[in-house]
């Protein structure tokens, strides 16, 4: 699958989706609060270090959302952004308010 359409069927399938790698410390928080808030929620996780394509991916998110760090969070088909906007859309209920 292109990186384009894996990471358009992933954030149009769920309800969250995570571009992550699994060493960063930033995603480890995002991953453990959202599954710790919304444990029942549809997600989805891409370790993009174990992919062979994790490069095309993060390329590709960077075209659709400005932003090539990781982690790269959608609620809703809508971008979040990293570990900073993810935790500070939680602490306002913007998290909550998009699941609804």
């Amino acid at each position: 699958m292109a990186p384009k359409d894996l990471v358009e069927k992933a954030v149009a399938d769920n309800q969250i989706a995570i571009f992550s790698k699994t060493w960063c410390p930033f995603c480890k928080r995002v991953k453990a609060l959202l599954k710790e808030k919304y444990p029942n929620v549809q997600s989805v996780t891409f370790e993009l270090d174990e992919m062979d394509e994790g490069e095309e991916i993060q390329s590709y998110l960077l075209s659709k959302t400005g932003q090539r760090t990781v982690p790269n969070v959608f609620i809703a088909q809508e971008h979040i952004g990293g570990c900073d906007d993810t935790f500070a859309a939680q602490q306002n209920g913007r998290i909550a308010n998009l699941l609804k």
